[in-house]
């Protein structure tokens, strides 16, 4: 009964890549910049994991003696041209995107737009790049008043919809995204669709859990595939499903908050099934890397790093825990949009031997290739695998 349990602390990067300087995100550093923003920061249990000695977390400040340990570290570098979440986890699952998702920095073409607005049947406001939080202000009487929904992309390969659900109910702006996802290929590729709703209560707007992601199909078979073919249970918590476009996920719950993403993995944690078990924790990313909230991004992983014991307490004795990130977004770096990163790799459970540093992993896919090697499922065609560095 052999399981991974794969959590993805969304955005949680560990220092700028060497090529970070093309993104525009030299000096990039989301852990350090939200634990020096964050009073009284602490983060004892990830610690004894290894987290605070991956190579560069934190300049070494949280850096515990080896034989204190009782998880393996490392850090792995992006190899995908990208700073995505699609290219991030599809990068994990075995998927390097050589060629980046096509960015709108000017807005969708207007061809486009036309023939969006005439397949809806209204016309849309914004078509620009912007903060999810500020367009809704920006745009939101205009919206509210005449009914048209809210368009918007960022630096990353997305296109968003924000509409007020007493305005536009939850179902017609899903029906809205769905019929982008359909438009959004060939010359106007995109990685995501992206349903923003939001409610306004005393005159404050302010965004709901009911997000959801459309994302492209990957264009080969995934880690997730195998583990599926392999006749074991792919278990997707969060928008895991999403970021696959559902392909390879054999059941999938919704989660509306960091902390509902750790309950909802501990429910699966307590099921008796060999696989899978993939968690996105999407706020450190969604509330507080965007937002550039830094102290809030420090806070959030002092949250996760309280819940840890459960998560732990949770494993079965064929369990293997690992922690990692798809990317990073330095809440105190210039602009609102994600930063090209290593991400951190911890690994624990009692088949995993303590204290291992696996150094700098050269791409993603290397975490995905030893949950393949463990669970005997057919490998990926990129990356290797480190069990054995770590298995006892």
């Amino acid at each position: 009964m052999k399981r991974v349990i794969l959590m993805i602390m969304d955005s949680v990067g560990v220092g700028a890549e060497p090529d970070a300087a093309k993104y525009g995100d030299e000096g990039a550093d989301t852990l350090l910049h939200a634990a020096e923003h964050t009073e009284g920061f602490a983060i004892p249990n990830l610690q004894k994991l290894g987290f605070g000695n991956v190579e560069g977390a934190c300049g070494g400040k949280l850096a515990l003696p080896a034989a204190s340990l009782t998880g393996s570290f490392g850090r792995m570098r992006e190899q995908s041209a990208g700073k995505d979440t699609t290219t991030g986890h599809w990068e994990i699952a075995g998927i390097e995107t050589m060629v980046p998702f096509k960015t709108y920095p000017e807005g969708f073409p207007k061809e486009f737009i036309d023939q969006f607005q005439k397949a809806i049947g209204t016309e849309v406001l914004g078509n620009y790049p912007a903060s999810g939080t500020e367009i809704i202000e920006v745009l939101g009487d205009e919206h509210e008043a005449t009914g048209k929904p809210i368009v918007y992309t960022s630096a990353d390969s997305v296109f968003q919809i924000a509409a007020n659900t007493d305005v536009i109910s939850l179902e017609r702006l899903y029906e809205m995204c769905q019929t982008a996802r359909d438009m959004l290929k060939g010359d106007w590729a995109c990685a995501r669709v992206i349903a923003r709703p939001y409610v306004k209560e005393n005159g404050k707007r302010t965004r709901t859990s009911d997000r959801r992601d459309y994302s492209v199909t990957p264009p080969e078979p995934t880690l997730l595939d195998h583990i599926n073919d392999g006749g074991q249970t792919v278990y997707a918590v969060g928008k895991i499903h999403d970021i696959f476009n559902g392909r390879g996920c054999t059941k999938s719950v919704h989660t509306v908050s960091n902390m509902d993403g750790v309950d909802k993995t501990i429910e699966a944690m307590n099921m008796d099934f060999p696989g899978l078990i993939f968690t996105n924790l999407v706020e450190f990313d969604s509330l507080y890397g965007h937002r550039r909230d830094p102290s809030g991004y420090g806070k959030a992983i002092m949250e996760f790093d309280a819940r840890l014991p459960e998560i732990l307490q949770a494993l079965k004795p064929e369990d293997i825990l690992m922690i990692t990130a798809d990317h990073g977004n330095d809440p105190v770096h210039a602009g609102t949009d994600h930063t090209r990163e290593y991400v951190p790799i911890v690994v624990t459970g009692q088949p995993v031997k303590p204290g291992i540093d696996l150094g700098t992993r050269p791409t993603f896919a290397e975490c995905g290739q030893t949950i393949a090697d463990y669970l005997g499922v057919k490998e990926t065609p990129v990356g290797s695998s480190f069990l054995k560095e770590i298995l006892r």
